[in-house]
């Protein structure tokens, strides 16, 4: 399995693609105006608390106040404000929590008005970017993320997560890092430190130390609101939270950024600096790895799959819903029930990649073409499971109703990606068609169902515009004689100039119009 980044530099954004055997499974896109991304620390006053709510509306420096939950809060609250105090006054310089006197935890089914006042400063962390009308939702419960290991300072817990199967090997990590954590910090064991060494992650611990006082250091005589600690540009981050051995290749098209991810790669992984490498083609970088054309084609209201599959996707205000085609694809099994199995399966695949691509959250419900056997559903339900253990986002799938639905429901910390795939229509202005890019890709599936179907023309010709029948014919290999070497047939290619762009039609000999 090869995986990819390909990372896309502009004036004023830059865009991450994750590829997966050449297919895009993941579009990240960091803006420069973003002062609001997860994991950013801020010094934040208390607006007013809510007693109604059980919550507060802090004060973080964007044009809607923050919303701080009393659940959000954290335990060590009460020492986290009496730390808060005594170092942005000058009173505390030892950032290390080993001599700091930590206060009875708070009661955790107690009253905001009880643990905090209005125009009380208090650091805290964004779990949630700002979307649509909604300002950020943040955390008092602060955790700094490393390679290995995160770091969740006042408290002494270690856990390890839970995706590392071998209990032996947890209890290894437990007890190394019990031996190398300094007093008053918690920590959370990664799944990539399984296998790791001793000197690795006390280098990890050390580097989230550093930043620890580094950010306690910006605390002595601050202003409220204001960012004290930054979580990683969105590069390192993604590698921070994805690379691993099975990574083959990362592209990048920007000098500054090409020197800041090789850097990163050398101190995270140095055995894979070389992978790093430069794009200097003429030929845009997500055109030379076919991203544009993934992305055209990913991003609309229809998905479409192998052998005429497709999925619909559609938008509410609570949820998505995702309804799964099997379209006129060829039937090669032996009864329906076999057919639905095969395009349900594949239908998985496909939305485990969309949830990730688009970074769909909240409620999502599949409506799966309908099984009879039980041992089908929960093959499918399985299936599904496993194609969404690489997905980094929390989520949850309930078992196939007796409707064929299953249900998802899945974190969403930033705004749902949403790329515009329509473009105005050439021939009608005011309005829109599906983009030019799409269309050999239709031909394409179309040409498919014709050859493999149960009418077998054997003379078919392509009736279409003169322009795109010249891009269909030029070059070699041409877009023709690779048909004619997957399907061993010649399909006649005939400009019609009454046609508008994006027209088609397959005719037989007999000039009448098959599909």
């Amino acid at each position: 399995m090869n995986r990819e980044l390909i990372v896309r530099s502009s004036s004023d954004a830059v865009d991450f693609a994750l590829l997966k055997d050449g297919k895009l499974t993941e579009l990240h896109k960091e803006e420069d105006n973003n002062d609001f991304s997860v994991g950013d620390i801020f010094l934040a006053k208390i607006r007013k608390p809510v007693t109604g709510l059980n919550a507060a509306f802090v004060n973080v420096g964007y044009e809607k106040d923050a919303f701080l939950h009393y659940h959000d809060l954290g335990p060590q609250l009460s020492s986290m404000l009496k730390f808060i105090k005594q170092v942005s006054t000058g009173k505390l310089k030892d950032y290390s929590l080993k001599n700091f006197p930590f206060e009875k935890d708070i009661d955790k089914n107690g009253s905001i008005n009880d643990v905090i006042k209005a125009n009380q400063s208090l650091l805290v962390q964004i779990v949630k970017e700002p979307i649509s009308t909604k300002g950020p939702r943040i955390s008092s419960e602060l955790s700094i993320a490393g390679r290995y290991l995160v770091m969740v300072p006042f408290s002494d817990r270690v856990s390890v997560s839970q995706k590392i199967g071998s209990n032996e090997e947890k209890d290894r990590l437990k007890r190394l890092v019990k031996s190398i954590k300094p007093k008053g910090f918690g920590v959370i064991i990664r799944t990539v430190a399984e296998g790791k060494k001793v000197a690795e992650l006390d280098k990890d611990l050390e580097n989230l130390l550093n930043k620890w006082s580094a950010m306690c250091k910006k605390l002595y005589r601050a202003k409220t609101p204001s960012k004290v600690l930054v979580e990683l540009n969105r590069a390192s981050s993604i590698l921070r939270d994805v690379f691993n051995d099975t990574f083959t290749g990362i592209f990048v098209d920007d000098d500054a950024l090409y020197e800041q991810i090789k850097d990163y790669v050398a101190e995270i992984a140095p055995d894979k600096e070389s992978i790093v490498k430069q794009h200097n083609s003429s030929v845009p970088i997500f055109e030379k790895f076919g991203i544009e054309r993934q992305i055209k084609t990913s991003f609309g209201r229809t998905a479409v799959m192998s052998k005429g599959a497709y999925l619909i996707i559609e938008h509410t205000e609570a949820l998505h819903v995702i309804d799964v085609n099997s379209g006129n694809r060829s039937n090669k099994a032996k009864n329906q029930e076999d057919t639905a199995l095969e395009v349900n399966i594949l239908a998985a695949t496909e939305i485990a990649r969309q949830l990730r691509l688009r970074d769909m959250g909240g409620i999502i419900v599949v409506d799966f073409i309908d099984m009879i056997k039980p041992q089908h559903r929960k093959k499918l339900f399985e299936h599904l499971r496993d194609e969404m253990k690489d997905d980094r986002a929390k989520h949850k799938i309930l078992p196939p109703s007796k409707f064929g639905l299953i249900q998802i429901t899945r974190q969403r910390v930033r705004p749902e990606m949403n790329i515009k795939t329509t473009e105005e229509h050439p021939n009608q202005k005011g309005k829109e068609i599906e983009a030019p890019i799409v269309l050999i890709d239709k031909i394409n599936v179309d040409l498919e169902r014709l050859l493999k179907g149960p009418a077998k023309d054997n003379s078919i010709s392509l009736n279409i515009h003169p322009f795109i029948a010249a891009y269909i014919t030029k070059g070699f290999p041409s877009i023709r004689t690779k048909w004619f070497l997957e399907h061993k047939r010649w399909i006649k290619i005939q400009p019609r100039d009454a046609y508008t762009y994006l027209e088609y039609r397959f005719k037989n000999k007999d000039g009448k119009t098959i599909y």
